[in-house]
Parts: C-alpha cells; sequence; structure tokens
C-alpha cells in the first residue's frame, strides 16, 4: 500500500533513447526510470529523510525521431566527428524520441515529518528542480518555457480511510489525462503460451511472445447460400488492450566474478556479471481505468541464486479484464 506518492507532472525529455533493448524500440525501458528514480535518491539532501521504493510512468507525448518512407522506418542518426587518425568514424544507431511523461514514486518518510502540508510541497519543489538538472533515459529534461505555466508537483499523502484516499486518487488521475500507464502483463505472455502449447508441444514461450507482439491476420472461408466461397480476412487478437513487447530487466548467462577479475569492467570495484535482457508484454492502460496507485507501480524484484535482476509490477493481480 502506497503511503506518500510524489508526482512529477509533464516532464518534457528531449533525445530519450529509444532503443530499449537488442529486440524492442520505441518507449525506453522502465529499467531507464528506475535508475532516474534511484539516481534520485542518491541526490537527495541531508535535510529530506526519504526511502524511494517504486515507480511509476504515465506518457502524455511521444515523438520519436525517424524517417519514415511506406513501411520502413529509419532513425535520424548524427554525424560524428572524424576518430584521431583523421578517418571517418564508425556511425553507431542511436534511436531517440522526444517524450512527455509524468513520474510517479511511492515514498515513505525516514524520520522526515510529512503530515504538514507546507512540508510535503517544499521537498516536492525541492525534487521536482532536481530533475530538471537530471538526465532521464538518457535525454535531457527541458526547463518550462519563459512564462509557460505548467503543473506543480506534489507530494501526496494518502488518508488511512479508504473512502478518502479513494477521492485522493480520483483527482489525481484527472490530472494524469490524456495519457496512457505502462504495466506488465505476464499473464498474457503464460496464459498464451499454455494455449498454444496445447496445439504445438514445441511451442516455447519466445513463440507465444512474438506471437501477441504482431498483428497476425487469418484468412477465413465461408460458403455463401448460392454455393460460392467467400474469402474474409481477420485480424486474431487473443487479448484486448493495447500490447507490446517490452524488456522488464536482465537474466546471467555467466558466473558472478568477483571485482577486478574482468578486465575493461566499467567499475572494477564492484561484482561483475555477463547478463541477456528478459523480456515480457506490457499494456497501455488509460490512468481512468486504474482503481488504486499501486496497480500501475514498478519495483525491483531480483532472484539473486537464479541471477535475475528484473522489475515487477502488480496489475494484472489487482485487475480484472472486464473492458
Amino acid at each position: 500500500m502506497i503511503n506518500h506518492l510524489l508526482v512529477l507532472p509533464r516532464l518534457r525529455i528531449q533525445n530519450a533513447n529509444a532503443i530499449s533493448s537488442p529486440m524492442t524500440w520505441g518507449f525506453p525501458a522502465m529499467s531507464a526510470f528506475m535508475g532516474t528514480m534511484q539516481a534520485l535518491e542518491r541526490r537527495l539532501p541531508d535535510d529530506i529523510k526519504l526511502v524511494f521504493n517504486e515507480i511509476g510512468v504515465v506518457c502524455h507525448h511521444i515523438e520519436p525521431q525517424v524517417t519514415q518512407s511506406g513501411l520502413t522506418r529509419a532513425f535520424h542518426l548524427t554525424r560524428n566527428p572524424v576518430d584521431k587518425s583523421g578517418n571517418t568514424a564508425a556511425i553507431v544507431e542511436e534511436g531517440r524520441a522526444h517524450l512527455e511523461i509524468t513520474l510517479l514514486i511511492g515514498v515513505e518518510s525516514e524520520g522526515d515529518d510529512l503530515s504538514s502540508a507546507d512540508r510535503r510541497e517544499a521537498i516536492a519543489q525541492q525534487l521536482y528542480e532536481q530533475v530538471l538538472g537530471m538526465r532521464i533515459a538518457g535525454g535531457s529534461v527541458m526547463p518550462p518555457r519563459p512564462g509557460e505555466r505548467r503543473p506543480q508537483p506534489v507530494l501526496i499523502t494518502f488518508d488511512d480511510k479508504e473512502d478518502k484516499s479513494t477521492r485522493q486518487w480520483q483527482r489525481l488521475k484527472r490530472r494524469l489525462l490524456p495519457g496512457f500507464a505502462l504495466v506488465l502483463r505476464d499473464d498474457h505472455l503464460t496464459e498464451h503460451t499454455a494455449h498454444l502449447k496445447a496445439a504445438d508441444d514445441s511451442v516455447t514461450a519466445l513463440d507465444a511472445w512474438l506471437d501477441l507482439c504482431r498483428l497476425n491476420h487469418e484468412c477465413r472461408i465461408t460458403t455463401a447460400e448460392t454455393g460460392k466461397e467467400q474469402v474474409h480476412w481477420e485480424v486474431r487478437r487473443p487479448y484486448p488492450g493495447w500490447l507490446v513487447p517490452i524488456p522488464v530487466g536482465y537474466g546471467s548467462i555467466s558466473a558472478l566474478y568477483e571485482p577486478g577479475m574482468v578486465a575493461n569492467a566499467r567499475n572494477p570495484e564492484s561484482p561483475f556479471q555477463f547478463v541477456e535482457s528478459l523480456y515480457s508484454i506490457g499494456e497501455w492502460v488509460s490512468p481512468h481505468r486504474i482503481q488504486d496507485p499501486e496497480a500501475l507501480m514498478w519495483f525491483v524484484e531480483n532472484d539473486l541464486d537464479r541471477g535475475v535482476y528484473r522489475l515487477n509490477n502488480n496489475f494484472a493481480s489487482m485487475h480484472r479484464d472486464d473492458r
């Protein structure tokens, strides 16, 4: 249950990383926003005593920096300076996108008095100004334009009484519109894998993931009263909603090495492990459909014994598909 929620509204991010994994592109990976939350927590001033637990993201606008020719899209790439030998440097593909998002961070007090509205307002404003100087998903946070009126950050303390906290969330949801929140649908992937495996025992979770990632057109042949066959093409969608493939973390593909054992590691003072991306299915959901703020929050759920470093979200267990 979330007791305190920090809302950083309508952040405009320029040139965020649009390549979220080796197999997906578009909206940045949720791990990028989790990194933002952790970086912000490390930069907390000494007089702000908070612990950050989880983060949610609502996207209001996304503008991928691509050129489209027919069905083919290509990223806008930069021309890098020549290398030290004077030769043309190789072009490394970098996908970028401009975003407008709202960040929601679940926090706990670690000695700070959050019962005062003035104190909560001061903390929210101070952290908002801190975020304006940070990078989010590799992109730059753009400050408000001169004279522009922007929504103000807030730190909400939810009431202990359920009816009052529900009204607080209802008011906040209106501030998040129009927009869509990204949530996790592991349940769809598990169920679809079992469904396909029932028809073909050789099907794997990767087959089910690819099947959910695309639009499947199926041919239906019917016979009219005249006896003539008619062909109909239908789009097969196993589940309702706006489903997308997403990376959710990393899985180890090697042993965990002691600090300094692997040459050229970024940080020789930390243990090192080779990993690859983990994938699942996400869904974009309008905030007005979310009945509890906990349902859109992402949190770290690592399994160190198995070498799994991933994020999780409880939307599927808290909501029914009654749309």
